[in-house]
């Protein structure tokens, strides 16, 4: 190397210590803030889903094989909707029963009256729908006899 390379060397100066430092913490505290608005966000999406907990109360038949009441409780922390009624000999063919849209308010119990003729001792398949995404679906045998 020649004394001219040499010089020029010595009289490039990189950026302060300090300065290449705070830089560093602006970054750093920058991708935080990303992390953290990007988790927030995805929490309190699967929050909100995940604050309806649909359950079968009661499943009562009656009518003289005509009715069936169903009390489904919400033991979740977030109101709800039950929309869509299914009921059905086999769990692959339910039909959709004609309700009216029921608000299940979170910690309380509603119930759904359908009207649908039903066979003492049968076992039937039920599902039922929310506005928020929940499905609940089970299973039950109907009474022996018609009351």
């Amino acid at each position: 190397m020649n004394v001219l390379t040499i010089s020029l060397f010595k009289t490039k100066k990189g950026i302060s210590p300090i300065l290449a430092t705070l830089l560093l913490v602006v970054i750093a505290v920058a991708a935080i803030v990303v992390t953290y608005a990007w988790v927030m966000t995805y929490t309190g999406h699967l929050t909100g889903q995940a604050g309806v907990i649909l359950n079968v109360a009661n499943v009562d038949f009656h009518g003289n094989g005509t009715m069936i009441d169903i009390d489904v409780q919400n033991t979740g922390t977030a109101d709800t909707t039950i929309t869509q009624v299914y009921i059905g000999t086999a769990a692959s063919s339910m039909t959709n029963q004609t309700i009216a849209p029921l608000s299940l308010l979170a910690g309380t119990t509603q119930r759904i009256p359908v009207s649908y003729t039903w066979q003492p001792g049968a076992i039937y398949y039920f599902k039922v729908l929310s506005s928020t995404g929940q499905q609940l679906p089970w299973s039950t045998q109907a009474p022996n006899a018609l009351s």
